[in-house]
């Protein structure tokens, strides 16, 4: 059966309702059996037809819907382009953040060379670039250092500079550690790494197939800013080093920047002249072109690759001038052309990287799933957000098995695509043809070049990240909690660690919320001129209120955090406590039984009593529920309480505006009981119209009974 509900549930008023009234008819809801729902879900789930299969695979792997009908004339052009100018960018880039990631070059250049392709297959966003990322590279870096020191690489600086023999005759390593090792330091390095990547891309995996994206909600866009600029002052000190030539140990864990610059200021005194002098060189090149192709960014068609340029000439100037052997200039060493066997992660590993792969699982897909819904909305199209993650997470995955590391969405990369005239992923495999060829012939012809020039790359890529802090002002003009949020996040990212920061982050913006709640807004409102809008009294003047009745605002979800500051905002703005009241009430009730016993006037005390009433500033309190998104049993109760303690002392509490979720759980709660008189209106006006439509009941039953 269909039931009736009109504005007024289940009143007790025996009364027509008064004019205005609106009826309203719920639909039949249908109540299926549990038993055959779950059966229907089972057969839909593993039925099988052409179409499902098909639809399956397709859905899997999108490129298949989408490059038959690929416009070659139109589109290719402007994905070759940007696909090559991005390889051009790329190559450098991908061998200067090997270092961050405490790998060998050549495996930089494997991992975005097997990225774009992947997300080429399984992508939905036509303008991201899937590759190395600064803060990912750093992440992974600090995981495959931890597990160097364990197994007794710690003290070893340099990759692939000790043999077996040399590790085992190293004094610091015992039978448990030597018996671990059969590679040396940078076949290890690797092992982690991919190990590392192959648990975060089942995590990824994993997040895709249980719908688990909710995670990115609690990453707010000041949270991820904050740690991207607070990890950025981590890639800058650990590359310090390489900018100066130093030779010093990693520093890992909680703290590790502050000890860096330590060892740094300690052994400034070595610092390599010839890489100084290099460094600063490459700065003075880089900085002032990079900032140049930032300003003219609307008028070149392409930015001009100046770090391709200061690579191939500082390998020139390296090999010719022999900076190695006649200064001491660390040099990035011999990089092999073609590829390595496939082999899977080291499974003995997974149990000690499984916690360090989480983080870097979860700022990966984030990343890749903000920036592909960005360009998606800003070009008009639609991305998956499911099938993103499928894409990040097979991205990371089957490259662990061709020595990479893990990858993710890259801005810088993605806005140099869009600029280019990038079309489609096609662009990917043209980037993807670059960083081939790189890896097939010219690979061995980056041997002299200087480490020193690669930490440069890095240090000036930082750029956007660290111009964040001119955006502060306006940060905090806008919303200081977000400012807030972003401060602690950068400051726990930059001093203490890259994933501690990230948790105390997230803990600080949850907390945040929670305060936010219980510091709610709460206002009385009062009617506009010649309308049926309230508006807030402590913000717009002129505003009309009647006589005996208060409408008070709460704007906050109500539930068990917030229900005391709910109760206290309602009694002072109304300006009666109905605890107090009654309390006086039985006072003077109690007075007057007294004064009957005793010899004296009782009509004093009854015209007191009358006075007091007499008084009352209220009869009649609107709560404005529009706002409250929802209530649970501990708000519910807090209703109750007030509907009981004004009703206790004549005051008639009515609900305006409260939603479907709030009205179900008031229906279900059982707040609309007929003892009790309760009343919901559909709007504030009905409800004040309603007020004193039963106010004038009352009062002529009053004066009829007086009569």
């Amino acid at each position: 059966m269909n039931r009736e509900v009109n504005d007024n549930i289940q009143t007790t008023h025996r009364s027509p309702h008064p004019p205005g009234s609106i009826l309203l008819e719920e639909k039949e809801k249908k109540t299926i059996a549990l038993q055959k729902h779950v059966a229907k879900k089972i057969k839909q789930t593993c039925s099988c037809s052409p179409e499902k299969a098909k639809d399956t695979i397709f859905g899997f792997l999108p490129v298949l819907r989408w490059l038959p009908k690929y416009r070659l004339k139109e589109y290719l052009l402007g994905d070759a382009m940007s696909g090559l100018i991005v390889g051009i960018l790329l190559v450098p880039q991908s061998i200067a953040y090997s270092l961050l990631a405490n790998q060998e070059p050549v495996y930089g250049l494997y991992t975005s060379f097997f990225a774009c392709i992947i997300y080429f297959l399984m992508g939905t966003s036509k303008h991201i670039h899937v590759g190395i990322f600064g803060v990912l590279c750093l992440m992974v870096g600090e995981v495959v250092d931890r597990e160097l020191q364990a197994a007794g690489y710690a003290t070893l600086e340099g990759h692939g500079s000790h043999s077996l023999d040399d590790l085992i005759g190293n004094e610091t390593l015992n039978n448990n550690q030597t018996s671990t090792m059969t590679c040396d330091k940078s076949c290890y390095a690797i092992r982690v790494g991919a190990t590392v990547t192959f648990v975060a891309g089942v995590y990824q995996v994993l997040m895709g197939i249980f719908q688990v994206g909710f995670v990115s909600v609690y990453l707010s866009d000041s949270l991820l800013s904050g740690f991207a600029t607070g990890a950025s002052f981590t890639i800058l000190t650990s590359q310090v080093k390489y900018l100066l030539g130093l030779s010093i140990p990693r520093a890992n864990g909680i703290g590790s920047s502050i000890y860096t610059w330590i060892y740094i200021f300690q052994n400034i005194h070595l610092t390599n002249i010839c890489d100084l002098v290099t460094s600063i060189l490459c700065l003075l090149v880089l900085i002032p072109t990079k900032e140049l192709n930032e300003c003219f960014k609307s008028k070149l068609k392409a930015p001009i690759p100046v770090e391709l340029f200061v690579v191939v000439g500082a390998t020139l100037a390296s090999h010719f001038g022999h900076l190695k052997e006649n200064y001491g200039s660390s040099i990035a060493g011999e990089i092999p052309t073609g590829f390595l066997m496939p082999k899977p992660p080291e499974w003995n590993l997974v149990p000690n990287v499984a916690l360090g792969a989480l983080s870097i699982a979860i700022i990966g897909f984030a990343i890749t799933v903000s920036l592909s819904e960005m360009f998606a909305k800003k070009h008009g199209y639609e991305v998956k957000a499911n099938q993103e993650m499928y894409a990040i997470g097979f991205c990371n995955i089957i490259p662990s098995f061709f020595y990479c590391f893990t990858t993710s969405a890259a801005l810088a990369k993605t806005l140099v695509k869009e600029s280019t005239g990038c079309k489609t992923q096609v662009s990917g495999i043209m980037t993807s043809l670059v960083i081939l060829l790189v890896l097939l012939v010219i690979a061995p012809l980056f041997y002299s070049l200087q480490k020193c020039v690669l930490g440069v790359i890095t240090i000036v890529n930082l750029r956007g990240a660290l111009k964040k802090f001119l955006d502060l002002p306006k940060m905090w003009k806008v919303n200081k909690i977000d400012t807030v949020i972003w401060l602690v996040t950068m400051f726990s990212s930059a001093v203490i660690s890259t994933e501690l920061g990230l948790l105390i982050g997230i803990a600080f913006s949850m907390l945040c919320v929670i305060v936010r709640s219980q510091t709610s807004i709460s206002t009385l409102l009062g009617r506009v001129e010649a309308s049926e809008i309230y508006e807030s009294l402590d913000v717009y003047q002129n505003l009309n209120t009647t006589k005996g009745i208060q409408v008070f605002r709460f704007e906050a979800p109500l539930y068990y955090v917030n229900k005391k500051s709910f109760k206290s905002a309602l009694y002072k703005h109304v300006g009666v406590d109905p605890v107090l009241v009654a309390s006086a009430e039985k006072k003077a009730a109690k007075k007057k039984e007294k004064l009957k016993k005793q010899e004296g006037s009782p009509a004093e005390v009854e015209t007191c009593l009358h006075l007091y009433q007499d008084q009352m500033p209220l009869h009649s309190l609107v709560i404005d529920c529009s706002a409250i998104q929802f209530i649970d049993t501990a708000g519910l109760n807090t209703l109750k309480e007030i509907l009981k303690d004004y009703n206790g002392i004549g005051i008639r509490v009515l609900l305006a505006q409260c939603n479907m979720s709030v009205r179900n759980s008031l229906r279900n709660g059982d707040y609309f009981k007929k003892e009790e008189g309760t009343m919901a209106f559909y709007s504030i006006h009905q409800a004040v119209q309603f007020a004193l439509y039963a106010q004038e009941q009352t009062d002529d039953c009053v004066n009829g009974s007086a009569v």
